[in-house]
Order: structure tokens, then C-alpha cells, then sequence
């Protein structure tokens, strides 16, 4: 897999495109998550490309959110994305806003973690320390089940990426929590919290 941009250039563009602190703060935790994922699923040589594509997946999500995953191609284009991203990339709009469907196993974890990345920050930031750090993953079954809170994460897309994924929902809330945990002081430093 070659991502044919390189990390700092990945997040120029996003920042290009995404001024909102919260749409760069999850781009980069994507980014994370996926680098993990990358190294725990057998992929560490991958690493790279997979944090790449977690860091531009909303490119076109803050300036074009009615053609979220269909105006990305052309910017990505632009700033020299091969094909091979730019499909990984626009996967995870998949039955949403693209019929692109996940195929590989990178594209999978992107689909599922996506939601679900957003409620586990969501419940993060009603907590004292406002960070995963000390999460449990009965908290985020908690909050899963309470279809009220955050109510924009899709719990229908989370589960249809954990069947894609062949993963019970518990393994999905334990890993992802896990990548969160491995990131969440490195994005508090690039975002200028720490």
C-alpha cells in the first residue's frame, strides 16, 4: 500500500479544508486509531498508509457535508492521493452517502470505528477527567445503548462494521477504546492542549 502523500502533507489538506478544532481533533484521533489497529491487526507495515487514510477520511466533511465522500475524490486528486486511498478513504461513507463497500480489512475497521470513535469522545468529555484515559468499556456499552446520547453516532453503522468485521460489539468497544488510549496525549499536544 503506497499512500503517495506524506503524513504532513495529509494534514496540511485536511487543515485546508477543516478549520473547526473538532474536525481536525477527530481526523487525528482516526489517524491514531487506525495506526493502531494497523499494528494489532498484523498490518504494522502498513501503519503509514492506514493513519493516513484515518487523518483525511472527513476531508470533505466540514465544506461540503451534502457531498460528503464524493467531493474527496477530487480533492484528494488534487493533492496527488493515489486511487488505492482515495477508495479506502470513501468507503466509509459506504450506504451513507457512497455504495464504495469496505473490502479490506483497513476499510472495515474505518467503517466501524468511525461512529463509533465519536461516541466513545462524547462520553469521554462528560466525564471529570474529560479524557479515556480511565474508560471502562462498560461505560461505552452504557452510552451505546442510550440511543439519546450522541445521538448523531449511528449505532446501526457500528454494528453493521462489527458484522462486516466478524468481531462481537464488546471486542469492538475494547479495542477501540484501547487505540484511543494510545493516542489521546499525542492529539492533546498537536491540538495545542497539553
Amino acid at each position: 500500500m503506497e499512500s503517495k502523500i506524506s503524513r504532513d502533507a495529509a494534514l496540511e489538506l485536511l487543515k485546508k479544508y477543516n478549520k473547526e478544532p473538532f474536525h481536525i481533533q477527530h481526523g487525528l484521533t482516526l489517524e491514531g486509531v487506525m495506526r493502531w489497529f494497523a499494528e494489532h491487526e498484523g498490518f504494522a507495515d502498513d501503519a503509514e498508509y492506514w493513519g493516513i487514510v484515518g487523518l483525511l477520511h472527513d476531508v470533505d466533511f466540514e465544506m461540503w457535508p451534502e457531498e460528503h465522500c464524493k467531493k474527496a475524490p477530487e480533492l484528494l486528486r488534487e493533492a496527488g492521493v493515489g486511487d488505492d486511498m482515495i477508495r479506502s478513504i470513501c468507503s466509509h461513507g459506504y450506504g451513507i452517502c457512497v455504495d464504495i463497500k469496505p473490502e479490506h480489512q483497513m476499510e472495515k475497521i474505518l467503517f466501524t470505528v468511525d461512529e463509533l470513535t465519536g461516541l466513545i469522545g462524547a462520553a469521554a468529555l462528560m466525564r471529570p477527567s474529560k479524557s479515556v484515559m480511565d474508560m471502562e468499556v462498560k461505560s461505552i456499552k452504557k452510552k451505546f445503548k442510550d440511543k439519546r446520547f450522541a445521538a448523531g453516532c449511528s449505532r446501526d453503522i457500528i454494528k453493521q462494521g462489527a458484522e462486516m468485521l466478524g468481531w462481537d460489539l464488546a471486542d469492538v468497544f475494547e479495542k477501540t477504546l484501547e487505540a484511543m488510549k494510545s493516542c489521546e496525549e499525542s492529539i492533546r499536544k498537536e491540538m495545542g492542549e497539553a
